[in-house]
């Protein structure tokens, strides 16, 4: 017994010591003090910013000739090691230990997470962050408006049957604007489905949304996808793709193309903590870890994957702490302050753009909407706990008490800003609701040189087809 105790206080002091050497990453950018409000979760202990430092990042020594690698370093205390034998393994090193020791499955405190601004829209006290000036921090609260009211009026559409489908932000705005404030236009995304924000930010029009969604002739993508599958390659916006994850390993494919072609340029990509319990998660972690690809991951950890919960699909502390395990920096930030979203991503861009590595952003926020039109959440989630996100931490309300306070915004320019938006959607929607739908050859033509016989025969039956049962079709398709 008394050997198992002394093993236990062992594996107990070397959990404590890891925790105490953990490396931080923005640290003199982002260290600040004070706390943020928790995250839900049924089971596990809540999020809390409460660390006097900001987000929390390991050191991946395969960057030792790096500027930003040497300041990070610190001394190891590894006196129960035997400096005297070492395995020189492929990778670098290896100490022996006398003692048998298993790595803990976690940290017995959670990863911080940075926050700049609290609940009141005020600086957290010593705070360090990203500078925003007046012309950014006004747009930046108006596109988070602009989406909202879009959000708003698009779900009304469809539930009148005027689009088939839809996918709401309500929530996550400060996660679409202000990750897309930090990035530089020539930053190559590849989205999810719930970062329209970003295509927002970067110049798509209103008018251009509401065309997608009614997949019009006007619509870039001539009618083949579902809506809210938006994509543009004059905005350097890859097309929205309904499976889950498959941006991912893409994303680290165009991030190494930048890398090879010497852009000064990264990919940004974005998932929700469901999709990182898909493989291509971390086969995109690995490849991007070992190809040095300049990628940031923004995971947006919402609490659910449609209707489960975060508790019920991994045990590890959230998502953040996946980026040791590749040799992949990593920070916690919460997703509902607009600030601390802006000042990490426009950190990481840095740092991965000038180390060439990849970077994981882990944003802590809450999808207040249903998943999508097709969900009711209701059925799996509190409304308590709802209501409590949609009033209490509410992104777009935070960042405008913040634009108040600096004297940059005021209620008459609220009221004129949301009126302008709903003026030009609703004139957006009768315009696409007029447009005529794409003609029947769109749905074959565009993919190769010259149409193989294969799509020429499945045109001619769908044609004769439609002959037989012209009531079958709609009758405002061209054919």
């Amino acid at each position: 017994m008394a050997s198992w105790l002394l093993g236990r206080s062992r594996i107990l002091t070397h959990i404590k010591h890891l925790h105490k050497n953990l490396f931080f990453f923005l640290g003199p950018f982002l260290n600040s003090h004070g706390s943020c409000s928790s995250f839900p979760s049924k089971t596990i202990e809540p999020f809390k910013c409460r660390d006097a430092y900001s987000p929390t990042l390991f050191s991946f020594s395969r960057h030792e000739s790096t500027k930003s690698e040497a300041q990070l370093e610190e001394e190891h205390d590894d006196t129960e090691e035997d400096h005297h034998q070492v395995i020189d393994f492929p990778g670098g090193k290896v100490g022996f230990t006398s003692e048998m020791r298993f790595i803990s499955e976690s940290a017995q405190k959670r990863v911080p997470c940075y926050c700049v601004l609290d609940d009141n829209g005020e600086l957290v006290k010593h705070s360090n962050y990203v500078q925003v000036g007046k012309e950014m921090g006004v747009k930046m609260y108006s596109d988070m408006v602009t989406l909202q009211t879009m959000d708003s009026i698009f779900y009304e559409v469809q539930r009148q049957g005027r689009i088939s489908f839809y996918v709401t932000q309500m929530g996550e705005e400060a996660v679409n604007i202000a990750s897309a404030a930090a990035l530089s236009p020539d930053d190559v995304v590849l989205p999810q489905y719930r970062e329209p924000g970003v295509l927002l930010w970067r110049g798509f029009t209103l008018q251009q949304f509401v065309h997608q969604c009614l997949g019009n002739t006007h619509d870039l993508g001539k009618g083949r996808q579902m809506p809210i599958h938006y994509g543009s390659n004059q905005h350097n916006y890859f097309t929205v793709s309904s499976p889950i994850a498959t941006q991912l390993p893409q994303a680290v494919g165009a991030a190494y193309s930048l890398k090879m072609d010497g852009k000064t340029a990264c990919a940004v990509t974005y998932c929700g903590d469901g999709g990182t319990s898909e493989g291509d998660f971390h086969a995109a972690m690995n490849f991007a870890a070992v190809m040095e690809a300049p990628v940031i991951f923004i995971i947006r950890n919402n609490g659910w994957a449609i209707s489960t919960p975060v508790e019920e699909q991994f045990r590890s502390d959230g998502i953040v702490v996946k980026g040791k395990a590749y040799g992949i920096w990593g920070i916690r930030v919460d997703g509902n302050d607009a600030l601390a979203v802006y000042s990490a991503v426009h950190t990481a861009r840095e740092v991965a753009i000038r180390e060439k590595r990849p970077v994981l952003i882990e944003a802590l926020t809450y999808r207040v909407g249903h998943h999508s039109t097709s969900d009711d959440s209701t059925k799996y989630r509190a409304i308590d706990e709802i209501e409590y996100w949609k009033m209490a931490r509410n992104p777009v309300n935070r960042l405008r008490r913040w634009v108040e306070k600096n004297g940059w915004w005021s209620d008459k320019q609220e009221l004129e800003l949301r009126s302008s938006i709903r003026k030009q959607l609703m004139h957006a929607i009768q315009v696409a609701e007029t447009a005529q739908k794409p003609p029947l050859v769109d749905l074959f033509n565009d993919v190769y040189d010259q149409m193989p016989s294969n799509l020429q025969e499945q045109e001619k039956l769908l044609r004769k087809t439609i002959e037989q049962h012209p009531k079958d079709y709609p009758s405002d398709v061209p054919l």
